[in-house]
């Protein structure tokens, strides 16, 4: 099979693939997970998921990188637990995996916090990844069991053959031979598909994606708040997802003690692919037999379950239920 797109959900597809016997090639136009993977905010959480289409991929997100990290030591995955609140008088209440805290007990999971909420939602088996680093670590992995790795080598097509079967893609390398062409490409996946008649209903949605240097320490969960999603990445670096950098950096230095030296270090406004429905496009197409699409928002909350299951359908020729919600013929 070739697979489309070397971010982290086609990074893990090929891994998953290649792992299980297939003959695999993975081509993208640039790096590992330089792309929209790179401008995750990387949360990855199966608290609190109760409802949807891809509800059982979510809730299976923790154990599935879990299980990634056995399989490959040293996986850059950090679980740390995460915090939610906001400004509401009453405390919601709380989904799977979490737990409703007071004021006290989130001074002691966030002891530089000025002004502790009065309650949180914790959920303690809430983690992070470094997107980037798990990507890298993907296709290493599946090139240790026998993929072939084409970077910088942009796709210009999917080929099909004379009864309209799958055949491989051109690149602007050459073409690529393959029965199964598996489209991981994001919002490059629309386009891809168009040729063959194929609606791919995703659109670009800006993410952006902001640095900062901090002390060491000021951040030791996930938090997340009205203001923003944050967490450290580094002894000295945080990471948060929100609208505005000024206004981001000024909550920030306002909700934590010790942080009026934080600065802004970069701003990266990514462009993630966003499903029209919001739910993953994962399985065949029908109409264009040997294509497979894996596109989705969540990507790397989702990848490693992703990953290991469409190995499985494309390998082993299960259909499995968990990912019955999330067909492309659902448009």
């Amino acid at each position: 099979m070739v697979v489309v797109g070397a971010g982290i959900v086609g990074a893990s597809v090929a891994y998953h693939a290649a792992r299980a016997g297939a003959a695999v090639t993975l081509v993208d136009a640039g790096r590992p997970g330089a792309g929209v993977t790179a401008d995750s905010f990387a949360w990855v959480g199966a608290s609190g998921v109760r409802k949807g289409p891809a509800a059982g991929l979510r809730a299976a997100a923790t154990a599935e990188y879990h299980r990634l990290g056995a399989e490959l030591p040293g996986l850059p995955v950090t679980w740390s637990g995460s915090l939610s609140w906001n400004r509401q008088d009453s405390a919601p209440d709380a989904g799977p995996g979490q737990t409703i805290v007071d004021a006290a007990t989130v001074a002691t999971l966030e002891p530089t916090l000025r002004q502790p909420p009065e309650w949180a939602v914790w959920a303690p088996g809430d983690g992070a990844v470094d997107s980037v680093g798990v990507t890298g670590r993907l296709v290493a992995g599946a090139r240790t069991h026998g993929a072939r790795v084409h970077l910088d080598t942009p796709v210009t097509a999917v080929r099909r053959d004379t009864a309209g079967r799958i055949a491989g893609v051109e690149t602007a390398a050459g073409p690529l031979s393959g029965a199964t062409v598996v489209l991981a490409a994001g919002v490059a996946t629309a386009a891809l598909g168009a040729p063959l008649g194929v609606r791919v209903p995703v659109e670009p949605s800006p993410c952006p994606l902001f640095r900062f240097r901090a002390p060491a320490g000021l951040v030791r969960t996930v938090v997340n708040t009205e203001d923003f999603d944050l967490r450290q990445v580094a002894a000295d670096r945080l990471i948060a997802a929100a609208d505005l950098p000024e206004r981001t950096l000024a909550a920030v230095r306002s909700t934590f003690h010790g942080a009026g030296s934080v600065e802004l270090l970069s701003t990266r406004l990514g462009v993630r692919p966003m499903p029209a429905d919001g739910e993953p496009i994962v399985g065949p197409v029908a109409e264009v037999p040997g294509l497979y699409l894996a596109v989705m928002h969540s990507a790397v909350t989702l990848a490693a379950a992703v990953g290991r299951l469409v190995a499985r359908e494309l390998v082993d020729g299960t259909v499995e239920s968990a990912l019955s919600g999330c067909r492309p013929d659902r448009f």
